[in-house]
This record gives C-alpha cells, structure tokens and sequence, in this order.
C-alpha cells in the first residue's frame, strides 16, 4: 500500500481563487489508475483553502463571530475541490470515496486528538480508493483550526506504515534551496533524516498558512524516522508519479526511512 499527496501546487493554481487545474489532475488519474496499486489519498487545499484560511485567520483558532463564515465557507470550498477530484478519478474507473477530515477526527491545539481509523480502514478493506483532503476541523483547544494535508499524511503513515509515502509536488523534488528563487539550487537526488535537518527552505509566497515546502520537510522527515521511505516527485511531468508507484527510475527526491 502506498500512500499519496496531491499537492494544492499541483491540482490548482494557489495565486488564484478557485482555480482547479483539470488536464493535470486528469492526467494524475490517469498515471494512478495505470499504477493499479492499492493506495490511499490526500490532497492539498490550493486556491480553495489557503487563501480563505490565511483571509480569515482560522489556523489562530477562534478570536471573532466573522471567523464562523470563514470557518463555514472554507469548509465548503475545500470539500468542492474534493469533489472535481473525485469526480476526475472515478473518470478513469478509480472507487474513489471522500473522508473529509471534519467528519472522523478532532484537533488539540493544531494537533490530532481524536481519530476514528476504523472508517478508513472498512472502505480499504473493501477495494475502495479512499481520499480525504486538507480541512478545517474542530479543534478542543483553539475551538477550530487548520489540519493540513500534510499533518493527515503523517498521521496515516504513522497508523498504516506504508510500502512508501509519496509527496506530489509542482518542482523536480527536495532542493538545497527554493528553486523558484535561486538559479543555484541543486536537486537532491537522494536523501536521509539527516540531510534534512540541515536543510533550509524559503516560504514560497503563495498564501500558504501550512508552511509550504518548509513544512513538508518537517513532515517528511518525521515519516522518514518511522522507517518508511519517501519518495518527492513533480506532478506536472508526465508519467513520474506513474514511475514512481511502478517502481521504475525517474527525476525525484528519495528520503530512506530510518532503520530500526
């Protein structure tokens, strides 16, 4: 089983509101169903979240009554992204099913406090493609707050203990620097815990209220020390996710999980 991340970079423009990216996300399927490997997955908020989120401040937790619109719109904005996803993959025949993380775990102070693993696990026992998505949820201490694509990535791998966690991304992998801004950043090709802990990443400027690729570093990193590798692969190059979950070579980042 692998578990993937379709990242909100890939699936949509994060510049722009609402703006969905279907010939890639067609194309994703596409690769997905090709693989024909049992797999769970997440996708990133985009457009659809982060600037609602970040307009709104709801990943501060609750401060003023206006946030409840924001909390009520985002949800519903993110929960249509999930939708064109789904829709796309159950194009090319995936029984792909939405798990919106409001609607099986709670939050505490940003992090899980409560998760119900038990539907996941029926509708994978049962061949289902499940698929949840970065969200709002309520939170025991802030009230409501953010959980990232990125933090149910972690939890899940944790939980599952993947063959793999992969990373789909809108760059060739894992840099020594934000390739979006420095010509001289050099692609690591392959990578391990430690690596990573002297790595330093610019925040893109996208509104990102997750911490762009700064955070998916810390949460690879904390797959990585559970043992399972992690593999960062860009999604708008066709056929490398393909690649990638058939097991053959390509342009990516390859994180080793740490040995127990």
């Amino acid at each position: 089983m692998f578990i993937v991340k379709l990242g909100g970079s890939v699936i949509t423009d994060k510049s722009k509101r609402y703006c969905f990216h279907v010939k890639t996300m067609t194309r994703l399927a596409y690769e997905i169903k090709k693989a024909d490997i049992p797999l769970a997955l997440v996708h990133g908020a985009g457009s659809y979240g982060h600037i609602l989120a970040k307009e709104y401040q709801l990943n501060d937790g609750y401060n003023n009554k206006d946030q409840l619109k924001g909390f009520a719109l985002t949800q519903a904005k993110v929960q249509e992204l999930n939708s064109l996803v789904l829709s796309t993959l159950q194009e090319k025949k995936i029984s792909a099913i939405s798990l919106p993380p409001h609607a099986f775990l709670r939050l505490d102070d940003h992090r899980i406090d409560e998760i119900n693993y038990s539907i996941i696990d029926n509708y994978l026992k049962k061949g289902f493609t499940p698929v949840t998505f970065g969200d709002v949820a309520l939170d025991k201490t802030l009230s409501f707050s953010i959980c990232s694509g990125d933090l149910l990535m972690r939890v899940l791998a944790k939980h599952y203990k993947p063959k793999k966690a992969v990373f789909v991304v809108d760059v060739d992998g894992i840099y020594s620097a934000n390739p979006k801004k420095n010509p001289d950043a050099v692609l690591l090709k392959s990578a391990s815990v430690g690596d990573l802990e002297n790595l330093t990443t610019a925040v893109d400027g996208h509104a990102d209220v997750t911490e762009g690729m700064k955070g998916k570093i810390n949460t690879i990193k904390m797959i990585a020390q559970l043992g399972i590798d992690t593999i960062v692969v860009n999604g708008n190059k066709k056929n490398r996710l393909y690649k990638v979950l058939v097991g053959e070579e390509t342009i990516c980042t390859y994180i080793h999980g740490m040995k127990k």
